[in-house]
């Protein structure tokens, strides 16, 4: 099962676990399977069916372009950062 990597500062909302594996064929799908065991997590993350325009979604490594879409194998690692702004 993919490994999700909880943001610090939201690990209030998953009993102060830091990785969490959930099974999902895509990101949403472990998100969606997440919020059943930690609901109220997956508002951080999304607005609606979207990805906060906010969130940055690591898998294995690399930065997604596909958000919510992006495909995921049985031993993927997911991060979400949050997206800096500023100049």
């Amino acid at each position: 099962m993919p490994l999700l990597w909880i943001p610090p500062d939201l690990r209030h909302l998953t009993e102060d676990q830091g990785v969490i594996r959930v099974p999902g064929n895509t990101v949403g799908q472990a998100l969606a399977n997440l919020e059943t065991i930690h609901p109220g997590i997956r508002d951080h993350f999304c607005e609606g069916k979207a990805l906060n325009p906010y969130v940055t979604v690591v898998v294995d490594g690399e930065v997604s372009g596909m958000g919510l879409y992006e495909s995921l194998q049985e031993d993927s690692e997911v991060l979400f950062l949050p997206t800096m702004e500023g100049g």
